[in-house]
């Protein structure tokens, strides 16, 4: 009930925001997306045929693209605002392409530090060709990322994308650690989900146009932690309750640990003693940990809609618009 309530009110709220008529945010992005895949294995240029095997693993054109397609969309609704013109220039569209490269050579060495077996519903780099395979795979397809990169040649593109790399190290290092102090544990995770998840494409979308979008994908680490307690597996495309097998303690079990103070001194031992992942799931799903960290989402979520309001009218702001209401929504 409160999920509902919460729901409506937002998109009342964008809808008031936004008369234009719904705008498909997949559709509208298709075109500058137009073999987006094989121009990233372009970049890929090896000659060890495994390596490339390895490389091409991701790039198969079965992603969503959601982190490419905000940044076209980013562009062409920053080009109306300032040119009135719709068209991506080369370089934005390069921006994307090396997004979703950085991406995806951070779900590769992810994968390894957390010796995942499967993502997006097929098994890992790391299952397939080994740890030490994996990470020279991720390290590959970051340099190519970073050539395609100096290729831009603009210096501040160059220095606004290179800090995502620095914030996914830093961010890392953040997961591995955590805080006594309650308030400070919830500034650490914070911290640390805008640095793994929210940096990238908030970095991107500010190589090409002046809008801070950091608030939409703090939102989309919000739910997908959400969706680690109340998703199975099958529509995850990875196995539930993963983060508290890491030892990971994400918004719910931070909200629910304020309801059952017990749950400290397991988070403090990252879940490690026997029973500790099952007992920490059960006071989560009896708390109010998942209503309130989406609750919190759907805060971020107003903040990147008044954000993306500043645009002048046009289909990809109000698609952009549409796209924080699909991240609330998603269930996997």
């Amino acid at each position: 009930r409160f999920h509902h309530t919460s729901m409506s009110h937002l998109c009342s709220c964008s809808k008031t925001a936004s008369d234009e008529k719904y705008q498909d945010p997949f559709q509208l992005g298709r075109k500058d997306l137009k073999n987006l895949y094989e121009d990233i294995k372009k970049e890929l240029l090896v000659s060890t045929a495994e390596l490339k095997e390895m490389c091409d693993y991701y790039f198969d054109g079965k992603g969503k693209a959601f982190r490419p397609m905000i940044v076209v969309l980013m562009a062409r609704a920053c080009n109306i605002h300032h040119n009135n013109s719709r068209e991506v220039q080369a370089s934005q569209r390069s921006v994307a392409i090396i997004a979703e490269m950085i991406h995806t050579a951070s779900l590769v060495h992810d994968d390894v530090i957390d010796d995942a077996n499967s993502r997006r519903g097929k098994m890992t780099v790391n299952q397939i060709w080994g740890e030490r395979k994996a990470v020279l795979a991720g390290d590959f397809i970051l340099s190519a990322a970073s050539l395609a990169l100096a290729r831009i040649g603009n210096t501040t593109i160059i220095s606004v994308l290179t800090q995502v790399i620095e914030d996914l190290v830093r961010g890392e290092f953040l997961q591995l650690g955590s805080k006594e102090n309650e308030n400070e544990r919830f500034a650490h995770y914070l911290e640390k989900t805008f640095k793994k998840t929210a940096s990238l494409i908030a970095n991107s979308c500010k190589a090409v146009c002046t809008l801070k979008l950091i608030c939409m994908f703090i939102s989309f680490q919000l739910i997908d932690d959400v969706l680690d307690f109340t998703s199975c597996a099958d529509r995850l495309g990875k196995p539930a309750a993963a983060d508290l097998k890491l030892g990971l303690a994400t918004g719910p079990v931070l909200f629910a640990c304020r309801q059952f103070p017990e749950m400290n001194a397991m988070i403090m031992r990252r879940f490690s003693k026997p029973g500790d992942v099952e007992r920490a799931r059960k006071y989560v799903l009896q708390s109010d940990g998942v209503q309130q960290t989406t609750y919190l989402a759907q805060r971020y979520c107003h903040e990147a809609t008044r954000e993306i309001s500043k645009l002048r009218p046009s289909p990809e702001r109000e698609a952009l618009i549409q796209l924080t209401e699909m991240v609330l929504m998603r269930d996997k």
